[in-house]
Order: structure tokens, then C-alpha cells, then sequence
């Protein structure tokens, strides 16, 4: 479709066209990427990502090898972490339940745990 054989297009003949429909191309220095599924998390170290605006809509494309780890395993020892970096649960809810339950931090964050992250179900089962 596009050029005529070879090795498709010269990438600087690829940017002019993009900039002329709109998008917007940038790279993004990334430390770390991580995708969040329900059964597992994929870590990507070094990946190579890049970010293109066409007309607000943002995308961003990640290129490398990712480690497949437990799920809610993955950047537990990144700067500012929770104190239980496996856990999903905010400390700011495990503090809330714990105050309003009249229980310890790792009770009320167990309790939480167990619903699924509902407060007001958490609460009412410490009570």
C-alpha cells in the first residue's frame, strides 16, 4: 500500500506524514512498564515506549521481553511503596477500617483482603 518495495518507508517520510495528519509522535524514557491482568503481571525492564498524540487520543506502543510474575507481585520495592507491596488494598483504607472497627492494621487489612477491598463490608465483619 504504502512505497514501492523495499523496505517500505524512509522513517523520516513516515514522521512528515503523521505530523501532516495530526499525530504526534514522542518517546517516552521508561524505567519500568507493567500490565496488570487478573491472573498475572508482566514486567517489562528496559522496554522501549512510545507515545503517539493523534488528535488527543493518546496511545502508547511498548517494545521488549516482558517477565511474567505473580499478579499484584510487580514493582513492590519501587520508591514510596505500601508496606505490604502485595497487597492491592490502600493504606488509607486499612487505616479507615481499622479505626472505625476498633481493630489492629493487619486485621483490618485481612478483612479487606477477604471482600475484596469493600469498606463497609470489612467494617461489618470486624464488628
Amino acid at each position: 500500500m504504502f512505497g514501492g518495495g523495499g523496505g517500505g518507508l524512509d522513517p523520516r517520510k513516515m514522521e512528515q506524514m503523521m505530523k501532516q495528519m495530526g499525530i504526534d509522535v514522542e518517546d517516552v524514557d521508561a524505567e519500568e512498564v507493567i500490565i496488570r491482568t487478573e491472573e498475572y503481571d508482566l514486567v517489562f525492564d528496559d522496554a522501549e515506549v512510545t507515545k503517539m498524540d493523534a488528535r488527543g487520543q493518546e496511545t502508547y506502543q511498548v517494545i521488549g521481553s516482558p517477565e511474567q510474575v505473580e499478579a499484584g507481585t510487580a514493582g513492590g520495592d519501587a520508591g514510596g511503596a505500601d508496606e505490604d507491596a502485595g497487597s492491592a488494598i490502600p493504606d488509607e483504607d486499612v487505616e479507615l477500617v481499622a479505626t472505625r472497627a476498633g481493630v489492629s492494621e493487619d486485621e483490618a487489612r485481612a478483612a479487606l483482603e477477604d471482600v475484596d477491598g469493600d469498606l463497609a463490608a470489612a467494617v461489618e465483619a470486624l464488628e
